[in-house]
């Protein structure tokens, strides 16, 4: 049933787009209504430009000339300020002529204190450029910096997602803002999102909105062969979900209510066929290079491939969205305990690093999944590795659960949230959490309910 539904949503689509003149205008028996539909018939793909290469961060101040920059805020954290990827940058503005100021007070895993600590100093400084140099962070810092300077009149919660915030639309026009990533993991770089802590609920949310995208990414893999192990397997599991979430989030025309105006188009649209395009894409790109990542630093060839399939996740889940995995996963990392990484790679705080908090949820996530769509199911698993042959519509949740933890097993992930410091107690907080995560939990493909949600934490406990 499921599909023969998409056969007549694609037969509609075209039909809508197809050629109406006299030469053209037969189109067969369809019938298509000219009344406003309850759900979505488009989907649009926008993303940042990209341009990949090694070595490709020389080329920061040239751009800033091009754009003719004057005064530009450098955005990056404690960690990277001392590291090759900045000082590659600062010396391409130096030898341009490019004036900047640096912000190295980012905090991993940023909270709205912190945003207000950025937007302050950018408020102050009426810059007319950013350039983001570092993580997921550091990018989502800069973007909230950018937002709230040129909007200096705006209440924070203004642009937050509702209905933690208002989720008021960005009509004021951003500075123009280059990313460069230095870690393989959020796809931040080519998205319109914006990811904090909101400490008064201990969850995580954001701001979501086509303005906030960097006009240019430099994809530079040099800058992955100074990653951690642990910070590898964690950022890696980010793209692992997101490829996965896209992919088998709810059909772009399942979404609903189409837009009375195709600017309140929401960023996240539900799955569409270019978006799979991607998640196929970096599935396939796990499959070969994750575990040869992980196992040797200096594997220029898995590292450039993460680093790219990253960027390509970014543009996937930037349009399509994310899911229950992300959903579930804001209030595991916000109300953290204890949990410290071992090796201090994140500092000596308590912290649950992002790719750690999606993960741990994903093996009973497409378990659940699985009945909307087995086939999409089957297929995931198959890129990763799976043996499909033969494999029952029944089984799918189970067959691709089983392959992420065959993942999660070799890369010693956490053995679920006990792990973490939570039991059976912390459940309800936690359900708590996610619920206000609506934007997310209305791309899962199937309705959950809040006894829904509990069985998933309760299922994640332990996963091995």
């Amino acid at each position: 049933m499921a599909n023969r539904k998409r056969v007549f949503d694609l037969l509609r689509t075209i039909d809508v787009a197809s050629c109406r003149c006299p030469a053209h205008g037969n189109r067969g028996n369809i019938q298509v209504s000219n009344a406003t539909p309850q759900k979505d018939y488009a989907f649009e793909i926008k993303c940042s430009t990209v341009r990949y290469g090694l070595g490709v961060t020389r080329e920061v101040g040239h751009d800033l000339v091009n754009m003719d920059a004057k005064n530009v805020c450098v955005v990056t954290d404690p960690n990277v300020v001392n590291l090759q990827p900045l000082k590659t940058t600062l010396d391409s503005l130096t030898k341009t002529g490019v004036n900047y100021k640096v912000y190295d007070k980012v905090r991993v895993e940023p909270t709205d204190t912190s945003f207000k600590e950025a937007i302050a100093f950018a408020k102050a400084n009426d810059f007319d450029s950013y350039v983001a140099v570092g993580g997921g962070s550091v990018m989502d810092t800069a973007k909230a910096a950018n937002l709230y300077a040129c909007d200096p009149e705006a209440d924070f919660l203004d642009y937050v997602n509702a209905d933690i915030g208002k989720g008021k639309p960005i009509e004021v026009p951003l500075k123009p803002m280059i990313a460069i990533p230095t870690t393989s993991g959020t796809g931040s770089e080519t998205t319109g999102t914006s990811i904090f802590d909101y400490e008064e609920l201990h969850t995580k949310t954001g701001i979501s909105h086509s303005a906030l995208r960097p006009i240019l990414a430099l994809i530079d893999p040099l800058h992955t062969l100074t990653m951690p192990e642990k910070v590898t397997k964690y950022s890696g599991f980010d793209i692992f979900c997101h490829a996965l979430e896209s992919f088998t989030a709810v059909p772009f025309t399942e979404r609903g209510p189409a837009p009375a105006n195709p600017s309140l188009r929401p960023t996240y649209q539900g799955s569409n066929p270019i978006s799979d395009v991607w998640a196929r894409f970096c599935l396939q790109v796990l499959q070969k290079y994750f575990k040869r990542s992980v196992q040797n630093p200096d594997d220029v060839e898995a590292r450039s491939n993460m680093h790219l399939a990253s960027t390509m996740a970014g543009v996937g889940i930037g349009n399509a969205g994310v899911h229950l995995c992300h959903g579930l996963a804001y209030p595991i990392a916000g109300h953290v305990k204890n949990f410290v990484p071992a090796d201090n790679v994140y500092g000596s705080a308590p912290i649950i690093p992002h790719g750690l908090s999606v993960v741990m949820t994903a093996p009973a996530v497409f378990r659940f999944t699985a009945p909307s769509d087995p086939d999409k199911h089957i297929e995931a698993a198959g890129i990763l590795g799976a043996n499909t042959t033969g494999v029952k519509q029944a089984d799918a949740g189970k067959l691709l659960s089983d392959t992420i933890l065959q993942y999660m097993d070799y890369m010693k992930i956490e053995n679920g949230l006990k792990t973490l410091g939570y039991t059976s107690e912390d459940i309800p907080d936690l359900v708590k959490g996610a619920l206000p995560q609506k934007r997310l939990l209305a791309l899962t493909p199937l309705e959950q309910s809040k006894e829904d949600l509990s069985k998933l934490l309760e299922d994640s406990l332990t996963v091995y």
